[in-house]
């Protein structure tokens, strides 16, 4: 079962939002006043238009009618082009927080600990990387300048108002109940309903990532019927989130609609009714209505954008979240010499669950170190607390005399590094596959690192060299030349302790024999834990570790565990007697 990665509660999201204003105080403020001034250039035709109409209805001279005319023109002609300007001004700061807000993102997913992503699964960090990402663009984009644009139009038409007759303000009233209890009613319930759909859409992702990566399986093991149901599953509790956004919606939106098309209704009538009685002039009216009509577009960005917004704010929630899993930078004590200890270790996947139980076990500089046992014996758990992945449940794992979880990820991976049978090929160069621990390293250094792994000749004989696009869509590379760029990279690290799982267990004996050969340029002069089945490995090693039940059973040298005739001893006879055993 997988653990979703946290998500920032409303009052982080808040701070977060605040702070990224204020990195960008400049460009928030012309916005802002650009905003203002268009909003107030807006106004002066309605007031300019009632004044013309108590200017006919005096029978005022035409010159009089047509300076009005023009006048009322000219502000039209200004609020056009300071709207354009307003709404450049928002989008080139609704840009520069889109940028901000990504290069964060990926600078905290980068650092996420690997135990972390795993045990997350690649859906919830996928949709989060995709549709989150897309949804909260969208926000900053618009959602936000038209909702700041909205809400200074709708103060300023409001303040307008009043200023042609307080009286005026008393039909906006009938209105304010009814936004303010369909909107506390939304909100109230829209956060959880976007959480609880963006969730659901990370499982829909989870699942199909797992059904295409693992989609030979599902054929093989005919479990295809399995996955459609587990697929439909998904998709249903999706759908049942969508539904439920959607529900709101329907429930929210035409109460807003009756809020602000009330007051309108309820002016005209009021207006008619005191000009009547001669309380107000026709132009009075006439600029009233028109004030109260305008704010009914302000009220409709609002209400459209207030529901993106939403969207948005769960999307950045769980954005942020990631921060919370990230390893924080620190500063401390740095190691002393290259010694790995483990004392008094446990760990387990989950609670009550243990995997290892109280493993004690020294590395000594430059020792090659065999872990064996059966499958699910806690071998390759071990190998990944050694290398950092894991934290301990309990116990301490120190090297040079500082605990693993005291150094930041880029000075762990200087001291120790993992070697698994699982490999990446990124998009790109063939270079900038290699040189990734050290962008912009010089041709000669990366050439070097691919010739220790004796991979300089067929790098050589690639169409551009190292020049040549690989990964998705580029030059295919075999399993065996993944891998041995993957050792180049290694090279480059220069981790003093490598920890080697299986990492020539799924090429085909010949591959597996050239990729030895590469392997032990990259070991050698270096700390190896070799977790391995193969117990050839084994033997060459300066002590084996058998590990029985998430405990060490034996270690020592190969020669001594054999006579003493114990748990390693019946391994090696039962590996010995299936190597030796004749093909038929």
């Amino acid at each position: 079962m997988n653990r979703p990665l946290p998500v920032a509660s409303t009052a982080q999201v808040r701070r977060y939002a605040h702070d990224l204003v204020r990195r960008y105080p400049g460009s928030f403020r012309a916005a802002v006043a650009l905003n203002v001034a268009a909003a107030l250039a807006a106004l002066a035709g309605p007031r300019l238009l009632g004044e013309l109409v108590e200017a006919i209805e005096r029978h005022e001279p035409v010159a009089h009618l047509d300076g009005l005319v023009a006048t009322i023109a000219g502000f039209v002609l200004l609020q056009g082009i300071l709207t354009r300007f307003a709404h450049l001004a928002s989008a080139r700061l609704g840009e520069r927080v889109l940028a901000r807000l990504r290069e964060e993102f990926v600078s905290r997913v980068v650092t996420l600990p690997l135990s972390t992503v795993e045990a997350a699964g690649s859906g919830d960090l996928l949709t989060r990387a995709t549709r989150d990402v897309d949804a909260l663009s969208k926000c900053v984009r618009f959602a936000v300048p038209e909702t700041m644009i909205a809400l200074i139009t709708l103060v300023l038409v409001v303040g307008a108002l009043v200023l042609v007759s307080p009286l005026f303000a008393i039909p906006l009233l009938a209105g304010v109940p009814i936004l303010v209890a369909g909107t506390r009613w939304y909100l109230r319930r829209a956060p959880a309903g976007y959480l609880e759909q963006n969730a659901a859409y990370s499982d829909v992702t989870e699942g199909l990532t797992e059904t295409v990566e693992g989609a030979r399986t599902v054929e093989a093991l005919r479990r295809g019927r399995q996955r459609v149901r587990r697929t439909d599953d998904d998709l249903r509790r999706a759908w049942r989130a969508e539904r439920y956004t959607l529900r709101l919606r329907t429930v929210w939106w035409p109460m807003i609609e009756t809020g602000y098309v009330l007051p309108v209704v309820l002016t005209l009538l009021a207006g008619g009714w005191l000009h009547l009685r001669g309380v107000v002039t026709l132009g009075q009216l006439t600029a009233a209505v028109i004030y109260v009509q305008q704010l009914v577009d302000p009220l409709d960005r609002l209400s459209a954008w207030l529901d993106e917004l939403q969207v948005g704010a769960a999307s950045l929630a769980r954005l942020l979240g990631v921060a919370a899993e990230t390893t924080p930078a620190v500063t401390g004590p740095q190691p002393v010499g290259s010694r790995i200890e483990l004392r008094g270790v446990r760990f387990g996947y989950r609670p009550g669950h243990e995997v290892l139980h109280g493993v004690d076990l020294t590395l000594e500089p430059g020792e090659r170190l065999a872990v064996v046992g059966v499958s699910g014996a806690g071998k390759s758990t071990l190998g990944r607390l050694l290398a950092g992945v894991h934290r301990p449940t309990a116990g301490t794992i120190t090297v040079g005399g500082v605990p693993l979880e005291a150094l930041p990820p880029e000075r762990l991976r200087t001291e120790v590094a993992l070697v698994t049978q699982e490999h990446h090929i990124f998009i790109g160069t063939l270079r900038e596959n290699v040189a990734m621990v050290r962008p912009g390293l010089p041709d000669p250094e990366v050439r070097a690192a691919l010739a220790a792994v004796h991979a300089l000749d067929w790098a050589d004989a690639l169409p551009d060299g190292l020049d040549t696009l690989v990964g998705a869509g580029g030059c295919p590379l075999a399993p065996a030349q993944a891998q041995q760029v993957a050792l180049a990279r290694l090279v480059l690290a220069d981790p003093h302790t490598l920890v080697l799982d299986e990492a020539t267990a799924l090429l085909d004996p010949g591959a597996a024999r050239d990729l030895e050969r590469s392997l032990a340029a990259v070991v050698h002069g270096r700390t190896v834990v070799a977790i391995a089945h193969r117990l050839f490995s084994a033997h060459d090693a300066d002590r084996v570790a058998v590990v029985e039940d998430g405990r060490i059973a034996e270690i020592g040298p190969h020669d001594d565990l054999l006579a003493a005739d114990g748990a390693y001893a019946a391994l090696w006879r039962s590996w010995q007697g299936r190597v030796e055993k004749p093909v038929s």
